[in-house]
């Protein structure tokens, strides 16, 4: 007998081996008809694996994030027969699930435009409704080769060849007379897939290469109801009101121009307040908390970043002054990140146990060369600031200090509003890919193993992230969507085992000996430029009372209460509140909408009645109501508000 355990721990025992279809239909239809894919050890399976041993067994449906991806990639693939229909000549890339639909790339002679989008849609309609089965076989090498030669896809050639040098098996799913090179899983028929839109078309390069063909890429979403595919269209619309690539721009808190170059936004008066706010904030709790602060260069030479490997790992994200090949002339490079800069504070003297930890804090301007087809607004930028730190550390201290940087983060999600908006995801290397790492798998099975015992002892939810990594070490990333459903890392805490030996650091032990400390990377807000976009959104651009701007808009209803607006205006500065007098003449009711507008937390209406009375009429951007109070009162209310960072 086979022994599965369910997800509810039960078991339930099968006589001979069969395929995960039919365990499912044993269970029951109903669960049947709703299955996308089955989880089996903890890995997904599509429904036509054989079960030939003991397992667990966990049906997933697009209820849950890894049935969805199932389900929406076997819609890549119809929208891929559809292409292949409608243009033979197209020459298929791939065509991935994401978190919010699916895309696949295509290398076509003229780009797709907005306008074929309809008809390859009509296309996929009439497809579903012929409810073909999709097969799974595999094939070797010769015969992959043959099959994708016959087909005339070169670009599938290329991914065989590269599948068959890592050792990977090939296998193809086919429905109808469309066949495809792919891993899978995938759905048993195309008939679940009733509700989809295809959303968009883009450019896209072969493998992420810019020096590699361009691609066209057509993006869409699938859903298996009607209802379920209008509620997101109309939450995506929705998002696009709240996108801060358009809202902060309009309320003026960044802006980009082209002849200065792409991912290097200009920070207007009212973004950088904001940042300005947050880093100060940062750098005073972090004080609170024993960090050191320091300041580092922007630039160093090629020879610091050969030691700490961003040289080997990180080159082709760097801008480089100089030619970096020429070993003959001095060549810098401006910093991506600061750790090999704030080591040096550590190398400056010897160092003792009774030193450690050293946590080092500081506020980095970093620089790199993302492709400009990654950036987005404020989100990824070329030029940035972080909260960086980095710990220098004893081994036995090392899971109190990743408590108190998890600790410190948390803290400032949960100031910003933002904690219920993250996921934690753990990070680790892929043994596959040690190419890209530093390190011996053992090193890495140390690091992660250490890291894995904190994050369950903490009692931390978390996901795994394979080849998600640094190049040093395993990390926590705590992630955040923006408004279209794109995940960014928005804090990182990362383990390093590696690093302190190459760059010499040691500290002397109690018992005189010469140790090597770990080392924590880590950010307690992480990017402010992200931080920023994400507050945007998160608020629709109303920020928070302490961090907006302009906290209170004075408005005279005439010249004659100017010198009243301004005493109120002076009081209120006075103890430290931003506020602004709109002086202009304009006509009340259109001074109260442009501070409505521009999302102006407070409003103050000042008339002969409040001169006569000595009061103000406050409006308040959140009730929209108006209560009639004492400047004194109105003080005192601001200041407890900004004090306690209000929400």
């Amino acid at each position: 007998m086979i022994k599965l355990t369910l997800k509810d721990s039960s078991v339930r025992e099968i006589e001979n081996a069969m395929p995960a279809a039919e365990v499912v239909k044993g269970i029951g239809m109903g669960l049947y008809k709703a299955a996308c894919a089955v989880k089996l050890d903890g890995k997904v399976c599509d429904l036509r694996t054989a079960i030939e041993n003991d397992c667990t067994f966990e049906v997933l449906t697009f209820d849950d994030k890894d049935g969805k991806h199932t389900f929406r990639h076997s819609a890549a693939h119809l929208l891929a027969q559809a292409v292949k229909a409608l243009y033979p000549d197209a020459k298929l890339a791939t065509g991935p699930a994401t978190d919010t639909g699916f895309f696949y790339d295509f290398n076509v002679e003229k780009p797709f435009t907005s306008d074929d989008l309809e008809k390859i849609e009509k296309k996929m309609k009439e497809l579903t409704k012929e409810g073909l089965g999709i097969e799974r076989f595999e094939l070797s090498p010769e015969e992959a080769i043959k099959l994708m030669t016959e087909r005339n896809e070169p670009l599938k050639i290329e991914l065989i060849n590269k599948h068959v040098s890592q050792g990977d098996k090939l296998s193809f799913y086919k429905q109808g007379d469309f066949v495809d090179l792919c891993a899978g899983p995938h759905l048993m028929s195309m008939s679940p897939i009733k509700a989809f839109k295809l959303t968009a078309c883009t450019g896209a390069y072969w493998m992420g290469n810019a020096e590699g063909p361009q691609l066209s890429r057509i993006y869409g979403t699938a859903f298996p109801k009607a209802s379920e595919l209008e509620e997101y269209l109309k939450a995506v619309e929705e998002a696009k009101l709240r996108d801060h690539n358009k809202i902060g721009r309009e309320l003026e808190f960044f802006t980009t121009v082209d002849y200065i170059g792409q991912g290097l936004p200009i920070m207007l008066p009212k973004g950088a307040r904001v940042i300005q706010l947050l880093q100060r904030w940062v750098e005073d709790e972090e004080q609170k908390r024993g960090y050191l602060l320091t300041k580092t260069p922007f630039m160093a030479k090629r020879d610091l970043y050969k030691i700490s490997g961003h040289w080997d790992h990180y080159r082709e994200g760097m801008f480089i002054l100089g030619d970096p090949d020429d070993e003959t002339k001095e060549c810098y490079a401006l910093r991506p990140m600061t750790c090999p800069f704030q080591y040096q504070v550590f190398l400056n003297r010897q160092r003792s146990y009774r030193d450690l930890p050293m946590r080092l804090g500081e506020t980095s301007t970093l620089f790199r060369n993302e492709d400009s087809g990654e950036m987005h607004g404020l989100i990824r930028v070329r030029q940035f600031t972080i909260s960086e730190g980095h710990l220098v550390l004893r081994p036995d201290q090392l899971e109190e200090e990743f408590r108190g940087c998890l600790d410190l983060a948390n803290y400032i999600l949960d100031t910003l509003g933002m904690r219920d908006d993250v996921t934690y995801r753990f990070s680790q290397w892929d043994p596959d890919n040690t190419a890209k790492y530093e390190g011996t798998a053992e090193q890495w099975d140390e690091a992660q193993g250490v890291m894995k015992k904190i994050l369950d002892h903490i009692g931390l939810d978390y996901e795994i992230g394979i080849d998600e990594a640094a190049f040093y070490g395993p990390k926590l990333d705590i992630q955040m969507k923006n408004v279209h459903g794109k995940e960014d890392t928005i804090v990182t805490i990362q383990i390093d085992m590696l690093l302190a030996k190459k760059f010499g650091m040691e500290y002397i032990d109690a018992d005189g000996s010469r140790k090597i400390p770990y080392i924590i990377h880590r950010t307690s807000l992480g990017c402010y430029e992200r931080t920023l976009a994400l507050l945007i959104e998160k608020y629709a651009g109303a920020l928070p009372l302490w961090l907006s701007s302009t906290q209170v808009e004075i408005m005279p209803i005439s010249d004659a209460q100017l010198e009243y607006a301004t005493t109120l205006y002076n009081k209120l500065d006075t103890a430290g509140i931003r506020a602004h007098i709109d002086n202009r003449n304009e006509k009340i009711g259109y001074k109260i909408r442009q501070a409505q507008l521009e999302k102006v937390p407070y409003m103050l209406v000042i008339g002969d009645k409040e001169i006569e009375s000595g009061a103000v009429a406050v409006r308040s951007r959140k009730t929209g109501e108006t209560e009639v109070m004492s400047a004194d009162e109105l003080v005192s209310k601001l200041l407890i508000e900004i004090a306690t960072k209000a929400l």
